[in-house]
């Protein structure tokens, strides 16, 4: 496909050899550069991940609790340092938990219960920082890998779906140019197309 218009022919427009060049370039993008632009960036989101991975695995700790009774009906959080946990998972029973931060100050509040039902006295583990609030469970190193490659792989399709758009953009500017040199080319033949001595 499309390989006849490399050849020297008396019926090859200069808009066919460009189209090949055009349809070269767009092949080029998606076997060569799309690759790579996936690579590149998979690459990229890997190490950025990993650094916040180990960063989060230096500042967030996992610390025991203990549950001291059921969270009343409505209850948003503990203490006032504490933020409301029932946004991370509201569809988990409330209860009022007890725990040492790690800097050793004691906190009392509100978070989702480890077990249904909640018991008093159950010991659970939760996620805080030094000071002992409570953080999402840290990013986990080896699903990072797995992150990044999805990312790379929506970079490279992305790229090239661009390369594909972009040849299909030129290639319709192109009949559309080609159409209007036929209709103008049309427009001063038809007058005397079929005429003797018209040289038609």
């Amino acid at each position: 496909m499309g390989v006849w218009r490399w050849r020297r022919n008396p019926l090859r427009r200069p808009t066919d050899l460009f189209e090949a060049w055009v349809a070269f370039a767009a092949l080029v993008c998606v076997l060569l550069v799309a690759p790579a632009v996936g690579w590149v960036t998979g690459r990229q989101v890997d190490g950025t991940l990993q650094r916040a991975a180990r960063e989060q695995g230096q500042e967030r700790y996992l610390v025991p609790a203990v549950v001291v009774r059921p969270a009343a009906v409505g209850a948003t959080g503990g203490a006032g340092d504490e933020p409301a946990p029932q946004r991370q998972a509201p569809q988990r029973t409330q209860i009022v938990a007890a725990w040492t931060a790690p800097d050793g100050s004691s906190h009392l509040g509100t978070v989702p219960a480890a077990e249904e039902p909640p018991r008093a006295g159950d010991r659970f583990r939760i996620w805080t920082d030094l000071r002992g609030r409570l953080v999402p469970r840290p990013l986990d190193p080896a699903s990072t890998g797995v992150h990044a490659a999805v990312v790379g792989l929506a970079a490279a399709l992305g790229a090239a779906a661009l390369a594909e758009t972009t040849r299909r953009l030129v290639v319709r500017r192109l009949m559309h140019q080609r159409y209007v040199l036929l209709d103008r080319a049309w427009a001063a033949a038809g007058p005397d197309w079929g005429r003797a001595g018209a040289g038609s």
